[in-house]
Order: structure tokens, then C-alpha cells, then sequence
């Protein structure tokens, strides 16, 4: 039985809260989710520890958790390798959508797109502009609203993160480690084993594909940074972070990254699981009509506003 077992029965966790990528040229990657996928881009900020990489967010409307995807740009970064260690990113999307899909990533000539039944699901996968391993997976009731892109129809719409999935040598110590954070496994295919929560935010799978033979995995363009899990708040936080310690893995202090704060600890295989707060928000510093608009700066980092405004090339909508 989980240690994060809430009043009402449930995990403290309620699902993914963001999934962050690298990447290489940021406008390219701007547009990928913004004009290819739709998303919204709800942020534009710059990595904590190398304030002249950009750092940015997309997802719906406001950025609610589990709908987040985001990416640290770096320039000239070599293209990574999936392998041990790395991972995968699905989405949700309506019943009957695919097609519309395939057809609209093919025009925008992307790669290795095929459809395929996984674990009971409709799913296409594809791969994005820096070689990321995405999918999207239909969903008979999907949780929320979808952003309003231009050119994509409401119904077709992307709504979400549907699902992480974690290629590993060996599954046991990352499958232990979920079971404490409040998942059950649920289904096995092949050498994927499926882990749900069962209820949440919407994104609350996470798959682990075992291959103890494949090599491990380079980070670099369209690899998975991180993988990131949604909390209440601080409390809950505080929480967790104390029963993590206990069991003996290492974890962070709390960091304060404006629009949620977050612990981090390394899986065992490598992979980097951070736990997040799902607020104050994306709007703390923006108001909702106009988030992802303009630069903003960490704490820490607003002195170098004007340095920035000029080092850092303007996105575009």
C-alpha cells in the first residue's frame, strides 16, 4: 500500500504535471506546438541555472497540470538518443480524431507516423521536429477543454497529457517507487507494464517499456528532461518530500519556481521525477488573456531584464 494515501483514499499525486523536453532551435520548436499541435504557449521564461536558454510552456487555456508540456531550447545541441533511461509523451484526444491527425502531420512532413492498438487504445505515433517520441491516444471522455488553435477544430483538439512512458533495463525499482506514490499496475503487453491512478487531473498513466538490452539513453534534442507529477499544494509537498526521505531515496529541498514549487529525485534507471504544486499559476504574472506573451523573468533573474530582451531572439505567435 502507497504511504500517500489521502482522506478521501487517494494518492497525494493526482496525475502528471508537466513533461519538460530539450530541444534545439527555439523558434522551431515554438512552432511545433503552438502551429503544428495547437497547444497554447502559456510561458515564456529562461532556465533557472542559464538565464540566456529559453524555457517554455504550452498547454491549454490557463496551463492546468497534466496538460503541460514544456522545453528547454538550447542552441547547436546534438540530437539525443531513446534508450534506458529515457522517455516517451502521449496525448489525449477525442474518439474518432486520428485520421484528421495523420493526415495534418503528414502535411507538415513529420516522421515515422503509424497507427497502432496499445493497450486496448487508438494511438498514433509519430515523431517531432528534434526527433521527440510523441503519440496521440484516443480517449472516450476526455478531461477538460482544449485550446482554440487557428486551424484545428475544437472536436479534433489536443486536451491533454494522456501518458509518460519510461524505457528501462529493469522496471522493479521505478515500479516500487510508483506503487509508493500511489499507482497500481494495470495491464502488461508485451514487455510494457501499464501503472494508473485511476482518478486525477486526466494524465494519470505512466507506462515502463523493460529492454535490458538496449543501450542507454544520450539526452540532447527531443529527449525527456523530466518527468513531473502534480500535488495539491505545499502541504502535500512537505509531505511526500518527508515519506520519500524516509524510504530512503534522496530528494531536493523545495524550489520555488514562481508558478509552482517543486522537489526533484532521480529514479532508479536514470530518469529525473520532479513533484509539483499545482499553483499559484501560470497567471501569477500574467493575466490569463495574455499568458506567454511577453518574457518573464525568475526572482532571480530580474535583474537582467533588458540584457535578456535583447539576447533572447522574440518569439513569435
Amino acid at each position: 500500500m502507497s504511504f500517500f494515501i489521502a482522506k478521501d483514499g487517494h494518492s497525494l499525486i493526482e496525475g502528471l504535471h508537466h513533461i519538460t523536453t530539450l530541444a534545439g532551435n527555439v523558434h522551431r520548436n515554438n512552432q511545433f506546438f503552438t502551429r503544428v499541435l495547437g497547444l497554447r504557449r502559456v510561458k515564456q521564461t529562461v532556465h533557472h541555472d542559464s538565464p540566456d536558454i529559453y524555457h517554455l510552456y504550452y498547454g491549454d487555456k490557463t496551463g492546468r497540470p497534466g496538460t503541460v508540456m514544456t522545453s528547454f531550447s538550447i542552441p547547436r545541441i546534438r540530437r539525443g538518443r531513446y534508450g534506458a533511461g529515457g522517455g516517451r509523451v502521449a496525448f489525449a484526444v477525442r474518439r474518432d480524431t486520428l485520421s484528421f491527425w495523420y493526415e495534418r502531420l503528414s502535411a507538415f512532413g513529420l516522421k515515422k507516423i503509424k497507427t497502432v492498438r496499445y493497450f486496448g487504445e487508438s494511438t498514433l505515433s509519430f515523431a517531432g521536429l528534434d526527433g521527440e517520441l510523441l503519440s496521440l491516444v484516443e480517449v472516450e471522455k476526455p478531461v477538460g477543454a482544449p485550446w482554440k488553435a487557428k486551424d484545428i477544430p475544437q472536436g479534433m483538439a489536443i486536451r491533454g497529457c494522456h501518458s509518460a512512458a519510461l524505457c528501462l533495463g529493469d522496471h522493479t525499482p521505478v515500479a516500487e517507487l510508483l506503487v509508493l506514490l500511489g499507482y497500481e499496475e494495470v495491464g502488461l503487453e508485451a514487455n510494457c507494464r501499464r501503472f494508473s491512478l485511476g482518478y486525477g487531473n486526466g494524465a494519470n498513466i505512466i507506462d515502463i517499456e523493460t529492454n535490458p538490452t538496449v543501450k542507454s539513453a544520450q539526452p540532447g534534442a527531443g529527449s525527456v528532461h523530466h518527468i513531473a507529477f502534480s500535488v495539491a499544494g505545499l502541504p502535500q509537498l512537505l509531505i511526500l518530500r518527508e515519506a520519500l526521505l524516509d524510504a530512503g531515496y534522496r530528494v531536493t529541498s523545495v524550489h520555488n519556481h514562481t508558478y509552482f514549487q517543486s522537489i526533484y529525485l532521480r529514479a532508479p534507471g536514470g530518469v529525473l521525477f520532479e513533484i509539483s504544486t499545482n499553483g499559484p499559476g501560470f497567471d501569477k504574472d500574467e493575466d490569463v488573456a495574455h499568458l506567454g506573451k511577453s518574457l518573464k523573468l525568475p526572482k532571480r533573474h530580474r535583474h537582467m531584464q533588458a540584457y535578456l530582451d535583447k539576447r533572447l531572439e522574440p518569439l513569435q505567435d
